[in-house]
């Protein structure tokens, strides 16, 4: 074979996104070490975000294109699963507010817009506790995925986060889809819905800037790692290893944020899990230790963004 015909194009090597770091121009290139470090309101050094993720799953599931975790698993009607999942909604969110009361904390309540749209009781008796609301998408079976129909898929959230305006009557910032699913194009429908904030990636312990079409978006990591299902129903751990988990990760993040500048834990929990009789106490102690610390600034999602976004104009200044 001659040289001539063996070399490669002089074009083969070209690739116009190579540079140090991504090959994508959703966020920057950044290493958590190595950012400037951020300080909570109060001087506190670590935010902690309580997530309520607050769910329908429908009784006759499509599962398109994929069947969601936690849903129907047995022959329609499976009616020991979805009463199950309507515990949390009936049964275990009182428990959750009786605690959260007990130890102050301020949730985020993570609402799919059809439980909110077919219980106004719900929404009524959370409106009142207080918090925030972010949109959970339409219900657990409503997904969003890669090959879906851009206009579809635009419906959906319109009408997901249109609807939880109304049902709410508060600002709708924020969003978290249906088992974290994303199409490529989400991102620029839900700025263009007027959403601030997305919490489906977890690749990082502080939010992010994030670019779309349609204007700025910020990502708040929340993390997949130590929430309540994935321990306990996907990695099958004991509930008391659950704890165990979650009071490492505070700690861990609690000493890193006095050494390097302030970080957030966010903790992500359902209902129909701990909000069970065997379960509740478990939370109870995760939340005790969570409030035993005077260097905790516990608050909403949106209120950890707004610090967030305005410690960073502070240090461009």
């Amino acid at each position: 074979m001659s040289s001539k015909s063996s070399s490669l194009d002089k074009d083969y090597l070209t690739y116009p996104w190579r540079r140090h770091g991504y090959d994508h121009d959703r966020y920057d290139w950044s290493m958590l070490a190595q950012r400037p470090p951020v300080q909570w309101p109060g001087g506190k050094t670590l935010a902690v975000w309580i997530n309520v993720s607050l769910q329908f799953y429908p009784l006759n599931q499509r599962g398109v294109p994929f069947k969601v975790p936690n849903g129907m698993t047995m022959p329609y009607p499976d009616l020991r699963h979805y009463s199950l999942r309507d515990y949390g909604n009936r049964v275990g969110i009182y428990r959750m507010l009786a605690a959260f009361e007990k130890h102050g904390i301020r949730p985020t309540w993570a609402i799919n817009a059809q439980l909110a749209e077919q219980t106004p009781y719900l929404v009524e008796r959370l409106k009142a506790y207080g918090g925030e609301f972010l949109c959970h998408g339409w219900n657990m079976d409503h997904l969003h995925y890669g090959g879906q129909d851009r206009d579809e898929e635009a419906e959906i959230v319109r009408r997901s986060v249109e609807t939880l305006r109304e049902q709410i009557g508060q600002p709708i910032r924020g969003w978290l889809s249906p088992a974290r699913s994303q199409s490529w194009h989400t991102p620029e429908l839900l700025a263009e819905n007027g959403i601030a904030y997305c919490a489906d990636w977890v690749n990082d312990d502080m939010p992010y800037a994030f670019a779309t079409d349609n204007g700025p978006l910020a990502m708040m990591p929340l993390s997949t790692e130590i929430e309540d299902q994935f321990v306990m129903c996907q990695n099958l751990h004991s509930e008391d290893a659950w704890v165990e988990q979650v009071k490492d990760a505070f700690d861990f993040l609690l000493q890193e944020s006095r050494e390097q500048g302030g970080r957030m834990l966010a903790l992500s929990l359902h209902p129909w899990l701990v909000g069970q009789p065997h379960r509740i106490a478990c939370l109870e102690e995760v939340l005790a230790h969570i409030a035993g610390h005077d260097e905790v600034w516990q608050a909403p999602a949106g209120e950890i963004l707004d610090a967030f976004q305005g410690a960073g104009q502070e240090e461009a200044r």
